[in-house]
């Protein structure tokens, strides 16, 4: 059973997620506050990080930042306050997975980390070629022999989703139906748009993803 780090400074929720997925088979590891967590997250070896945003000591940003830096293909969910709009969107610039507006249903926080976490294990052993690169799931990066471009856990998807369909542009709505599995009018579809973003940024030059209005994205080689 998979691995989740809980890192939450407020002791009702930390304890109320840590029990509820502990009974549903997970193991559970927890912090409290950010220096506490940040050591966690950078030295234990885990499938998931649930993180709160908002910590005593090091942010939930700082962490974030620092783990992406080491683990960049590690899956994270944001825990966020419903007023912290902008602060979801940077979470998810700095190479978050997904992200919980507090206060959050049982079934949609379950739903979230199933779907990460499912995308995440069906990711590793496959090695594809796009192009004259490699995009190698196991250590979720791009490679062409020369340079490695690592790569997050949701821009890795990304990029295997466009490149199983490079023969059609592929809209916001069907990306959070396939990658998020959420339906697009529940979720704000800036989501995509921040990962596809972050996933430009990181594109070799032989590799393009072309926007379209009103069809979606494609790659381009």
């Amino acid at each position: 059973m998979s691995t989740i780090l809980i890192i939450e400074d407020d002791h009702s929720i930390r304890t109320a997620m840590a029990d509820l997925l502990t009974g549903m088979g997970y193991d559970i590891i927890t912090a409290a506050d950010g220096d506490s967590g940040l050591e966690l997250a950078l030295a234990r070896s885990y499938h998931l990080l649930l993180l709160d945003l908002i910590l005593p000591g090091k942010s939930g940003f700082e962490i974030l930042k620092a783990l992406k830096a080491q683990k960049p293909g590690q899956a994270v969910i944001i825990l966020s306050a419903m007023g912290q709009e902008n602060d979801r969107i940077k979470g998810l610039q700095l190479g978050a997975d997904d992200y919980c507006v507090k206060p959050f249903s049982i079934k949609e926080l379950l739903a979230r980390i199933d779907a990460v976490l499912r995308r995440s294990h069906e990711r590793h052993g496959t090695n594809l070629t796009i192009g004259e690169y490699c995009l190698d799931e196991s250590s979720s990066s791009l490679s062409n022999g020369q340079n490695t471009i690592p790569l997050g856990e949701k821009e890795f998807a990304l990029l295997n989703y466009l490149h199983q369909n490079r023969d059609r542009y592929v809209s916001k709505s069907e990306f959070l139906q396939k990658l998020w599995n959420v339906r697009s009018e529940l979720t704000d579809s800036r989501t995509v748009e921040m990962h596809v973003a972050n996933l430009r940024k990181k594109l070799p030059t032989g590799l393009k993803i072309a926007t379209k209005r009103g069809h979606g994205y494609r790659i381009q080689l």
